[in-house]
């Protein structure tokens, strides 16, 4: 296996270990800004630079929303689902108690065949197993399958989607799963699921003479395929990171989701390791495709080092609609789910957040919390159930449907574990942020020019310190602080009122994720001195945590069916 493809099966099916785009966030920031109408027709979740909702399956719909999962064509309910269910025990679990509904439909067009093997359907989600036949392939190649979508009697289309697939050396075809929030309203529904297209694109790689040194822009012309041009910035994070800040010009013949471009460091000819947090695929002001990413220093060493831009490139389109007539049903799921209505407080004493329902099937436990305020930030970034004994980590999920004050958590269900109405149950939250928005305190910054200049000062009790220079006609504002538990500014604007001019940021800090560096651009600043205001900022206490029974039933709670 080349390192093209190393790399880009890292990128695929690493997904645990990527951050994604934080689109809610971003509509939340144009609000402050004006950009956007008083009413949003999407029903994105809050937007805050440092807190991480779950947006794989539409902010990075490019390289992942089309890949479906496959099985081999034979007994797929006994195939081997180690390396593709990774994270998705409860679906292993139903598979093994036999708790998959049976589907073998194949449709097949210009050589391609998608088969859909099984369906797992409960109250929580609908998770469909496919195979994809593809014939011969090169090592930098790869087939996509795009935009699915379920759709019932009456049209309603199916929302939260996520799909995943990955190529089956042994039988030589992809495996792959596609997974929604929608679930039949009855027992048994009539359904027509449908794929968009097929898509085989290619690895490419172009030659990036990145100089990490410098701290100015460094602009590259591409040409190539629908690539505009790149520009890239440099920045240090702490002693031993640098955050690599790019953005892509596409030209309007290509399909630019599909690109997924990232910076790759070779070392000694072995693709290097990027750090967490990195994101990509935010929208730039002008379509660019924008992405941050960072690494330790020591790995990308002066000298030992090259970079390359890799993306990806369609080279041929099946346009042909994939149909499939489905009757799914959740009949095999009702003996082991339980409905619970919860209507109990977070925290003690504190009712603008309120545990609301807890959805217990065979695949899957959710816990629903409801806040007071729309777009509230959940306060605990790290979620676990004590299930008589047994401790699960969740994970916070987002839908595009989804109201603005419900927020879900998703604990996956491992086998063996065995609950009743009575078992045990108890929800803990941990690392607590608090957002704080009522510092209105503005920062003087004087005598602006290319000589970076800094300044500390005391917010919330926590040092932090700013630096601010201009570079070409662009200011920037860096903050940070040496004490952890300051989490961040999330975003400065200079003056008040509708005369206010918002800063761009450059970084794309989560909540809870370490990093209280942020950096904001101010483009084209013609001034001296500024004045600086912040939204809001964050701050991070990584001991504090809330534990709230949930089974046995308490005197707030009942049980629905």
């Amino acid at each position: 296996m080349n390192n093209v493809e190393k790399a880009l099966k890292r990128k695929l099916n690493d997904d645990s270990k990527m951050a994604y785009p934080d689109f809610d966030e971003m509509w939340n920031r144009m609000e402050q800004t004006g950009h956007t109408a008083p009413t949003l027709t999407d029903t994105f979740d809050s937007f805050t630079p440092h807190r991480h909702r779950n947006w794989r399956k539409i902010a990075i719909a490019a390289s992942l929303s089309a890949l479906l999962v496959a099985v081999p064509v034979y007994a797929a309910i006994h195939y081997n689902w180690d390396n593709l269910l990774h994270g998705r025990s409860g679906i292993e679990t139903a598979l093994a108690q036999n708790l998959g509904q049976p589907l073998e439909q194949s449709v097949t067009r210009d050589g391609i065949k998608l088969t859909l093997h099984t369906a797992i359907v409960d109250e929580n989600r609908t998770v469909i197993l496919y195979s994809l036949e593809v014939g011969k392939r090169t090592d930098n190649e790869f087939w996509n399958v795009k935009g699915v979508s379920l759709k019932n009697a009456a049209g309603k289309s199916s929302e939260g989607e996520y799909s995943f697939q990955q190529w089956d050396e042994k039988n030589q075809r992809y495996n792959g799963y596609f997974e929604s929030d929608w679930t039949p309203q009855q027992e048994t529904e009539n359904v027509r699921l449908t794929v968009d297209h097929v898509e085989l694109t290619s690895v490419q790689e172009l030659d990036l003479p990145l100089d990490i040194k410098s701290p100015q822009t460094q602009t590259f012309k591409l040409d190539r395929n629908g690539l505009q041009d790149m520009k890239v910035q440099v920045f240090k994070q702490g002693k031993d990171k640098l955050m690599l800040s790019s953005a892509i010009t596409f030209d309007s013949s290509i399909p630019k989701e599909w690109d997924n471009p990232q910076i790759i460091a070779y070392k000694d000819g072995k693709p290097v390791n990027p750090q967490s947090g990195g994101t990509f695929g935010t929208p730039g002001e002008n379509g660019e495709y924008t992405a941050q990413q960072y690494f330790t220093k020591e790995d990308i060493p002066e000298g030992q080092t090259t970079f390359k831009l890799q993306y990806a490139q369609t080279e041929k389109s099946i346009h042909e609609p994939l149909k499939f007539d489905l009757q799914l049903s959740k009949k095999k799921m009702e003996s082991g789910t339980i409905k619970s209505v919860l209507n109990t407080p977070l925290e003690n004493g504190n009712p603008n957040f309120m545990l609301e329902q807890m959805i217990v099937t065979p695949t899957q436990i959710r816990v629903t919390i409801r806040s007071k305020e729309k777009f509230a930030m959940l306060p605990y970034q790290k979620y676990f159930l004590s299930v008589n004994g047994t401790t699960l980590e969740g994970s916070r999920w987002s839908s595009p449907d989804q109201e603005h004050d419900l927020n879900t958590i998703r604990f996956e269900r491992p086998a063996n574990l065995v609950i009743t109405k009575d078992t045990p149950i108890t929800f803990t939250g941990k690392y607590k942020v608090t957002t704080h928005s009522d510092d209105k305190t503005p920062q003087r910054l004087a005598d602006i020019s290319e000589q970076k200049q800094t300044l500390t000062t005391q917010i919330g009790g926590y040092p932090v310190k700013w630096t601010y220079y201009k570079q070409d006609s662009d200011l920037f504002v860096e903050t940070e602080s040496e004490d952890t538990h300051f989490g961040g500014i999330n975003q400065t604007h200079i003056g008040l009122g509708k005369e206010r001019i918002i800063g761009k940021p450059i970084t794309a800090n989560f909540a809870g994720d370490g990093n209280n560096k942020a950096v904001d651009v101010y483009k084209n600043f013609k001034g001296k001195e500024a004045s600086i205001y912040m939204f809001y900022y964050t701050t991070d206490d990584p001991e504090a945590e809330t534990t709230v029974p949930l089974q046995p039933l308490t005197s707030n709670s009942k049980v629905s069916k």
